[in-house]
């Protein structure tokens, strides 16, 4: 039996607003940048809301975690600049100890509120058994927490009643989008904004600085998920699990 081809993404006049939620500075150039360039280029206004600040990350600095952080925020600044994304939110999240709590959906859950996405883009809660390093326990973790604060927190009025003093009010979220997953079932074409994704890439210097093999890495990738969706030779993708809610 034949395998079937994923989707392939077009313009949805009814995605004006997205929200990307991820567990650190640098996961979401390497997940989804390209897509988001192109949702962007269309018009979509796109938010992120980052859980931590990486002041952990894997660099062999010397830096406090303070100082870390606060150079992993600017390097996730400039990255959303080159996409096209200027609203940043940084939860502050212990770098390495996220944990699925309560308080965590609250505080993504405000973040929807606030920007009402019609879009949310998340990692996927699942292990990906073929890509190891894409299950790291905190982006496992944040992908489980977005989904709970999708459903139900965001939309309800009676979870976490608190927010509906400081005036966030309940908002439904259709899609999701979890990026990495095992499973795909829809690409994004990126071949138009792959400089973009490799532009956004290069500004996290403190962490892929000096890797002369991160293009390389990158293209592989986007290839393989072109090729899954039967796109045409020298096509560039990036794959999602599509969850309505």
């Amino acid at each position: 039996m034949s395998k079937k081809k994923l989707a392939l993404f077009r313009a949805d006049p009814d995605i004006r607003r997205a929200l990307v939620v991820v567990a650190h500075p640098d996961d979401v150039d390497f997940g989804t940048a390209g897509t988001i360039a192109t949702l962007t280029a269309q018009g979509v206004d796109v938010a992120y809301c980052l859980v931590t600040s990486g002041d952990a990350g894997g660099d062999e600095s010397t830096l406090t975690n303070d100082e870390r952080a606060a150079l992993r925020e600017h390097e996730q600044r400039a990255a959303a600049h080159e996409v096209g994304v200027s609203d940043l939110t940084f939860l502050g999240y212990p770098d390495g100890k996220v944990e699925v709590t309560l308080d965590l959906r609250r505080d993504i859950a405000r973040v929807i509120r606030r920007h009402q996405p019609d879009l949310v883009i998340a990692q996927s809660p699942e292990r990906n058994w073929e890509r190891i390093f894409a299950s790291h326990p905190d982006h496992l973790a944040a992908g489980e927490a977005t989904l709970r604060a999708v459903y139900p927190d965001a939309r309800n009025p009676h979870a976490f009643p608190e927010l509906l003093d400081f005036g966030y009010l309940p908002h439904r979220v259709p899609t999701v989008w979890l990026a990495s997953s095992a499973s795909p079932t829809m690409v994004v074409d990126i071949t138009d904004t792959f400089d973009k994704k490799m532009a956004a890439l290069s500004r996290h210097e403190s962490q892929v600085g000096g890797r002369d093999d991160l293009e390389e890495m990158v293209r592989h990738w986007a290839r393989r998920s072109a090729k899954a969706a039967g796109l045409g030779k020298g096509r560039l993708a990036e794959g999602f699990r599509v969850v309505n809610t």
